[in-house]
C-alpha cells in the first residue's frame, strides 16, 4: 500500500510542477515579452494586440488593426515594412518553419519568435496540437533554434480529427 501512495503521489506531484512551468510559459512569460513594447507586425495574433498590426488567417477574436492574410509563407507586405515583428507560439504548428521566418525576415528587421522551452513539458510534448520540438532551454529567440519532429503529430492529430496546419 505505502508503494502506492508513494508513486500517486510522485505522479500528482510531477503533474503539478508540469502545468506550473507551463503557466509560468505560456502566461507570464509570454505576457512580459508581449508587454515589453508596442509589436509593428503581431503575426499570428489569435486572440492577442500586438499594439501594431496584428494578422492571422482567421479572426480569432476582435483584435485592433487585424489583417486578414490567406499564407503565412507570403505575406501581403513589402520588404522591410515593419521595424519589430512578433510571432509567439507559431512555429511548432507549421510544416516549414524555416519558409515561414524567412518571410518574417524579408517583412522586419527585428523578428522575436516565441517558442515552448524544453523545460515546459506540456508546451514541448503537445501531440495534439504541435508539429515541432524546439531544442532549447529560452522562450525568446531570434534565429529558430534546432528542431526535432514531434513523434506521431500526424496521427494523432488525424485520428482526433484536427486540422493539420499547413
Amino acid at each position: 500500500m505505502s508503494t502506492l501512495v508513494t508513486w500517486s503521489g510522485i505522479i500528482i506531484g510531477v503533474a503539478v510542477l508540469t502545468q506550473a512551468l507551463n503557466f509560468l510559459s505560456y502566461r507570464i512569460l509570454k505576457g512580459r515579452i508581449l508587454r515589453r513594447r508596442t509589436w509593428d507586425l503581431n503575426i499570428c495574433c489569435g486572440k492577442t494586440d500586438g499594439g501594431g498590426v496584428n494578422a492571422d488567417i482567421v479572426a480569432h477574436a476582435d483584435v485592433p488593426q487585424l489583417v486578414l492574410i490567406d499564407s503565412i509563407y507570403k505575406l501581403p507586405f513589402a520588404d522591410n515594412t515593419f521595424k519589430t515583428v512578433l510571432c509567439s507560439h507559431t512555429m511548432e504548428h507549421i510544416k516549414d518553419p524555416d519558409a515561414f521566418f524567412r518571410e518574417l525576415t524579408r517583412v522586419g528587421d527585428q523578428v522575436t519568435i516565441v517558442l515552448p522551452p524544453l523545460w515546459d513539458l506540456a508546451g514541448v510534448l503537445n501531440i495534439f496540437e504541435h508539429r515541432w520540438i524546439f531544442l532549447s532551454f529560452r522562450k525568446e529567440h531570434h534565429r529558430l533554434p534546432a528542431r526535432v519532429r514531434l513523434p506521431l503529430f500526424r496521427t494523432v492529430q488525424r485520428l482526433l480529427g484536427q486540422r493539420i496546419h499547413a
